[in-house]
């Protein structure tokens, strides 16, 4: 829902009636994520979308007939032998949809404002919702602020609140969407319910070094991917707002230093195209060791090799080394400078959600990567006694991680491969 929260919180600030369907949970290859929603207020006016067209007119309809019944539902679409083209997902994935009617009365109606207006002026806020339990906590909401403060209650035993409050915000810190379990008195000893949590932080940041016309055309893309994009040079008759009028912020300073003095996380993009060893080698020195999603430099292929060896030298080791992706960007044949911040962004995207960078027609991975997945390493498993049933997850960035089946310790990743518990099925598999 935060996902349209800029026209959300118009129709609120109206007085609008109106429901809003999200989608809470997916399978297989669903056109949109968590989060995705569509809304219609009583005039039938809708905005935003949860398929990409495939059950929008039976979202649609559901919207509808929650505002003139008042009830919270949750529906399911998915795939139909049958009938694969009426309301089913002809891509064969699986929606799980909340539909939740919002009257102009409604008790909920001040804390979806809350979230809304919070994450409409940018600020980091979550929102948090029950999706599955008791009929009577259905759609039930709580808004959360980083600071810990919050608006609403998903109801039931007073301890589920503060509970909840503490589990939303841990998601919240991430920037993460998602849901967690939690029984009716706030506990972990059951699971009652399920809460959906929706996270909007501010947009990442796309920090790019070299005011020059390719520097141009990547601000275009970046503020279309949705980052806030700073541009920084040492010369100021290069940087100036005339030359990029799209960029939010224009800096005037020696690379290195201003990136020692602003603030990274592990969604900034960071893109080298000063290709000038003076301005390359302090700067990538710094960014290397700092936390970034990204890190490209522009230049040829003797620039970089000349660039690595400068890097080795003033001490960048193997690993932080391994994070520059040099020359930056996909190879597409890029000439221009559009067609070249293209291939960078086709880069950053890739690197981001996990994608192999070949055509779809020639890869046969999942068209929709799950990043967490790929990065943890998921695997079900259960032996014929039923002793280990349920899913092992494990970090793949740590070569001797524990991991774990329904939380109980059964073996470590050695080197890749698995020093396990003899006890630990041998169905087991996707290391």
């Amino acid at each position: 829902m935060l996902d349209i929260a800029d026209e959300l919180n118009r129709w609120l600030e109206e007085g609008r009636e109106f429901a809003v369907a999200t989608v809470v949970a997916v399978g297989g290859s669903a056109p949109r994520g968590p989060g995705a929603a569509l809304a219609v207020d009583a005039d039938g006016t809708a905005i935003g979308s949860v398929s990409g067209g495939c059950v929008e007119g039976a979202v649609y309809e559901l919207c509808v007939q929650a505002l003139a019944d008042g009830e919270t539902v949750r529906e399911r679409f998915g795939y139909s032998d049958e009938d694969a083209f009426a309301v089913g997902l002809t891509c064969g994935g699986v929606l799980d949809i909340l539909i939740t009617p919002v009257p102009a009365d409604g008790p909920g109606r001040k804390t979806l404002q809350t979230a809304l207006s919070a994450a409409a002026r940018g600020e980091a806020v979550a929102l948090a919702r029950v999706v599955r339990g008791p009929a009577e906590l259905l759609g039930r909401a709580l808004a959360v602020r980083h600071d810990g403060s919050c608006e609403g209650g998903l109801g039931g035993h007073p301890d589920l609140d503060r509970a909840a409050v503490d589990e939303t915000r841990s998601l919240l810190d991430v920037g993460r969407t998602g849901t967690f379990e939690i029984a009716q008195d706030g506990s972990h000893c059951e699971t009652g319910l399920t809460v959906f949590v929706e996270s909007s932080v501010p947009p990442p940041r796309m920090l790019v070094f070299g005011a020059i016309d390719f520097a141009a055309a990547l601000v275009r893309v970046g503020k279309f991917l949705g980052y806030h994009v700073t541009v920084c040079d040492a010369r100021p008759v290069f940087a100036t707002r005339t030359r990029f009028p799209e960029a939010d912020d224009i800096v005037v300073d020696w690379p290195h230093r201003y990136l020692h003095g602003t603030r990274t996380d592990d969604r900034t993009v960071v893109c080298v195209l000063t290709h000038d060893a003076k301005f390359d080698v302090p700067l990538l020195e710094a960014a290397l060791r700092l936390p970034a999603a990204y890190i490209g430099a522009m230049g040829s292929r003797r620039t970089h090799e000349d660039r690595d060896r400068r890097l080795r030298e003033i001490g960048l080791t193997e690993s932080e080394l391994a994070r520059l992706h040099s020359p930056i960007g996909l190879d597409l044949g890029a000439r221009t400078p559009e067609e070249t911040a293209l291939s960078i962004a086709a880069e950053i995207v890739a690197v981001r959600h996990g994608g192999t960078g070949l055509p779809l027609s020639e890869s046969h991975t999942p068209i929709h990567h799950d990043t967490e997945a790929r990065r943890l390493g998921v695997i079900s498993a259960s032996d014929q006694d039923g002793a280990f049933p349920g899913t092992a997850v494990v970090d793949l960035n740590n070569e001797n991680d524990q991991f774990s089946i329904n939380r109980k310790p059964v073996g470590f990743l050695v080197g890749g491969g698995r020093d396990r518990d003899p006890r630990l099925p041998s169905c087991a598999e996707g290391f």
